[in-house]
């Protein structure tokens, strides 16, 4: 490799090294733990457009093929499972969050990696060496472009791609040579524009699952010898220039293999989008402490950083998706009914005269202070004026789930069961939880049927 690619040089000895390298246990906990709640996020989208409609597109190259679709165990060749699997578990947006980065990882990685593993007979070991391998090296790209690459683009489908690519080469056991050609091919095929999730359309959750695709395409091609521009990060013309506004990528990668990212990921407590929670969290903090109700409440001013405005400060939502993204949807819900979860995106539910009319009392208002913090700390301000003329305040500093308040494991296997059992049935979802805590173990066959299997005690 030439002095130009010494960062692609050594990113891919990082991820070429991951066939083989010792994994501390308290790394391989939170491994697991990123699985767990990706199988949840996936088996929530699954039964929704457009996995429902991918499912009829590519119908006649499903019922084949060595990898699986992870909530009905059809057969599919490895990139189709990797794309349609990708794609659903972005769909609920229930799924996980690098906060630095504004990037959701579960859904490109997971999806890629388990895809790449099942195509060579793979077992859960070595899941969990290319999950962690792709988790390390996109969320250090995501960060380092950051903030500036959110203003046209979304991670997810963007940086989620050079993840996939780096799970897939440590699946495919690719060595570092043929790493650094799949991660740089991957870097151009990486594209999701944000104006995709402006409107009530499907196409952000298919960043997720393209990006998953197009990792292990490059992955597939890098073991033939395809190559790549390995200065596509960091050249004149390339990742950082394009997408972001001076990125430091060797700041970004300086602690690489010696700083686990993927033991800082935030599990989302709530449905919908992310920008969404730390208001929702502190509207239920001054419900409980003051015993409100929302007939106790003349109005709520939430105070938060800009970006959670320009995505989510819709003053209606009329539909599922908008309802997603819509603050004052979620804050209105945990006002009204406690938390904010897969029953407040369905169709009926987001039509409720009483959601609507309680909307209407709430004022989102930009806090310079807030914005400053933001991408690396997620706040806001909630003040709700009583009837009574009281004025409650609260700041939320973290969102719940976040690295700074995490979700325990009971809670997140709490989350996984109530998102999965009416997918699969509760004993089904049993039997996967138990197999995803175990996930180092399983073998080739149990890699499989994770997520599927019906009837086991």
């Amino acid at each position: 490799m030439k002095e130009a690619a010494m960062l692609m040089q050594k990113i891919a000895a990082y991820v070429a090294a991951q066939r083989t390298a010792p994994i501390a246990d308290d790394v391989r906990h939170h491994v697991r733990r990123a699985v767990l709640d990706w199988t949840a996020a996936l088996l929530a989208g699954a039964q929704q457009p457009p996995a429902t409609l991918m499912r009829a597109a590519f119908a006649d190259e499903l019922g084949r093929g060595p990898a699986v679709l992870h909530f009905d165990g059809t057969r599919a060749p490895a990139r189709l499972a990797a794309f349609i699997n990708g794609t659903a578990s972005h769909i609920a947006e229930f799924d996980d969050i690098f906060r630095d980065a504004i990037y959701h990882p579960g859904c490109p990685v997971i999806a890629s990696a388990l895809a790449a593993v099942q195509s060579v007979g793979g077992d859960g070991e070595l899941l969990v060496r290319a999950v962690l391998a792709g988790y390390e090296v996109s969320t250090r790209a995501g960060a380092a472009v950051a903030p500036a690459h959110y203003r046209f683009w979304h991670p997810t489908g963007t940086v989620g791609t050079l993840g996939a690519a780096a799970a897939c080469s440590v699946a495919l056991g690719l060595d570092a040579e043929q790493s650094a050609h799949a991660i740089a091919t991957s870097a151009t095929f990486a594209a999701a524009l944000q104006q995709a999730f402006r409107s009530d359309a499907m196409s952000k959750p298919l960043h997720a699952g393209r990006a998953a695709e197009g990792g292990l395409t490059a992955a597939m091609m890098a073991r033939q010898g395809v190559t790549g521009a390995l200065d596509i990060l960091e050249g004149e013309a390339g990742f950082g220039a394009a997408m972001s506004d001076h990125p430091d990528w060797n700041a970004a990668f300086s602690d690489l293999g010696s700083h686990h990212n993927v033991m800082h990921i935030t599990f989302k407590n709530h449905g919908g989008c992310g920008h969404t929670f730390p208001a929702i969290d502190a509207v239920l903090a001054l419900c409980r402490e003051h015993g409100l109700t929302e007939k106790d409440i003349a109005s709520i001013r939430i105070e938060g950083y800009r970006v959670s405005l320009d995505v989510t400060g819709r003053k209606t939502a009329t539909t599922p998706f908008e309802a997603k993204f819509c603050l004052r949807y979620g804050v209105a819900n945990a006002v009204l009914y406690g938390r904010v979860r897969t029953q407040a995106f369905q169709p009926e539910w987001v039509t409720k005269p009483e959601i609507a009319s309680l909307m209407e009392r709430i004022d989102l208002v930009e806090d310079p202070e807030l914005t400053k913090r933001f991408p690396r700390q997620r706040s806001a301000r909630a003040i709700i004026t009583t009837r009574k003329g009281e004025r409650l305040e609260h700041l939320q500093m973290h969102r719940r789930g976040d690295p700074e308040e995490p979700l325990s494991d009971a809670e997140l296997d709490d989350k996984f069961m109530e998102l999965s059992a009416p997918v699969i049935g509760e004993q089904a979802a049993k039997y996967t939880l138990q197999q995803v805590h175990r996930l180092d173990a399983l073998t080739p066959t149990q890699l499989l049927e994770l997520g599927v299997v019906r009837g086991r005690p």
